[in-house]
């Protein structure tokens, strides 16, 4: 029996051990906001946060986070939104929003990592997240207001 602290929640799993991470916050979760894209870590979809730093959850096995802290799209803020929930809604950036729970997910991971990205350090941050629908300007200019505001 696994141990894994999701959202703050310790819970134990008895199942498959190589079950994608992102099969188990979805489906034994629940927790829908998970995307899944590709299935080969390729489009960012899936990005959740392990231990405070963006990972890919449909090729992660649950065996993989045991002892680690797990954090979706669910979770990233207590009281409302996230800084960087906020932005994305301002900045106007999802357009059909499949991708985003992954993009935020990625881009507060950037901004604990970088406070104060450059263009460059964005793009290089964000370049494993796709979005389809070619929302990169408005995705940018987001990044940017949340650092404004310490994200």
């Amino acid at each position: 029996m696994m141990q894994i602290k999701v959202n703050g929640v310790e819970r134990s799993y008895d199942g498959d051990s190589n079950l994608p991470l992102l099969w188990y916050v979805r489906d034994v979760l629940g927790l829908t906001g998970t995307k899944f894209g590709c299935g080969m870590a390729l489009c960012g979809a899936c990005t959740v946060h392990q231990d405070g730093k963006a990972i890919r959850s449909c090729v992660t096995p649950v065996s993989a986070t045991a002892g680690k802290e797990i954090t979706t799209i669910e979770a990233i803020s207590k009281n409302g939104l996230h800084v960087v929930q906020q932005k994305w809604i301002e900045y106007n950036v999802p357009q059909c929003g499949y991708c985003q729970s992954g993009q935020i997910m990625q881009a507060i991971s950037l901004l604990k990592e970088k406070p104060k990205p450059s263009d460059e350090d964005i793009e290089g941050g964000m370049s494993g997240n796709i979005c389809r629908c070619g929302t990169y300007q408005r995705i940018r200019a987001a990044i940017k207001a949340a650092a404004g505001e310490n994200a």
